[in-house]
């Protein structure tokens, strides 16, 4: 349990200091991930996707509290401020965080939040109106999804 405990910290922890690296460490290479915007990640993904939002969130601060675990799970609240850069809009986000862990690595993390109250800060008028429905969630996840493969691309690119 302390174990499962101790690498959530080090997963905030990492996060806080921007260091994508030690997060993308602690999934598993099976790993899988979920959020209201991004579904059903694999670990490659999963570990772009952090990398590619420590990189465009400029101005991105977190706190997270409430760790608990046991001998294949663990969860956390965090909580992050950011300026959403598609709209320049201020957004903070309360998350609750649920992990699977075998063997010392994340195998599945689900973030859990809500999608409106996101939508409302970070898109303004529109995520008012349309924030509650499954058409604005499926657009917003669509161009995560391609801004995602976007930045991989451009990494495989640079690699080469």
């Amino acid at each position: 349990m302390e174990a499962n405990k101790l690498l959530i910290k080090k997963f905030y922890t990492a996060f806080q200091q921007k260091d994508y690296t030690t997060m993308q460490s602690c999934y598993a290479e099976d790993a899988l991930f979920n959020d209201a915007v991004f579904t059903n990640l694999n670990a490659h993904e999963v570990r772009a996707m952090w990398e590619m939002l420590i990189k465009k969130g400029k101005d991105l601060e977190l706190s997270f509290s409430n760790i608990t675990a046991t001998d294949i799970t663990a969860s956390a609240q965090w909580v992050a401020r950011y300026t959403f850069s598609t709209t320049g809009r201020k957004v903070i986000n309360r998350i609750d965080a649920y992990f699977e862990i075998k063997d010392g690595k994340i195998t599945k993390h689900t973030d859990s939040f809500s999608f409106y109250t996101w939508s409302k800060q970070a898109l303004g008028l529109i995520g008012r109106l349309l924030g509650w429905t499954r058409f604005l969630q499926q657009k917003v996840q669509k161009n995560a999804r391609s801004s995602l493969a976007a930045y991989m691309n451009k990494k495989a690119d640079e690699a080469n």
